[in-house]
């Protein structure tokens, strides 16, 4: 999308018909510098993080966890307690879990994704041109094979096995 300072206003007014010039906007000859990106992020409230939804199903909370029935309560200042214990150990050791493990387990899955990527492009695919190119001719000789040896083979078995009946009685 282009950005504003790119578009030109134009007055429609035919009754003024004084300088027009300040008016519009002046043209840029060459874009803006693109944003320059910081060591530290500074993260918005509405950032998403996972467009797809690919882990919606992680979304848990203290109540999730742990409930009381109306039959038994503990302290109310116990059950504050415990839900702010809950999601500040669920916060900080998801956080330092990921900085520990984040970076070596991106790498690690970058190279399996980049091995993945190579062996399709380099091997799988190859083979199966190679598959698609001699198959019609493979396909011919298995089908020789079939009419040569197995058709005939189970209209033997199918002729010699019609002859039996099977009766079923109650003694």
């Amino acid at each position: 999308m282009m950005s504003d300072e790119y578009l030109v206003e134009c007055n429609i007014d035919d009754d003024d018909d004084d300088d027009k010039d300040d008016d519009v906007k002046e043209i840029h000859s060459s874009p803006p510098p693109p944003p320059q990106f910081s060591s530290t992020p500074s993260l918005t409230q509405g950032e998403i993080r996972d467009p797809c939804g690919i882990n919606k199903h992680l979304k848990i909370e203290f109540s999730d966890v742990l409930a009381e029935p109306v039959s038994t309560h503990s302290y109310d200042r116990v059950w504050v307690y415990s839900g702010i214990a809950f999601e500040s150990m669920r916060l900080w050791g998801y956080r330092c879990l990921t900085a520990l493990c984040a970076v070596p387990l991106s790498c690690l899955c970058g190279c399996l994704f980049a091995l993945l990527a190579c062996m399709h492009i380099w091997c799988v695919m190859p083979c199966l041109q190679v598959f698609h190119s001699c198959l019609p001719c493979v396909r011919s000789l298995w089908m020789s094979v079939v009419n040569i040896f197995i058709a005939p083979l189970c209209t033997s078995v199918a002729r010699c096995c019609s002859g039996i009946y099977v009766v079923v009685s109650k003694e």
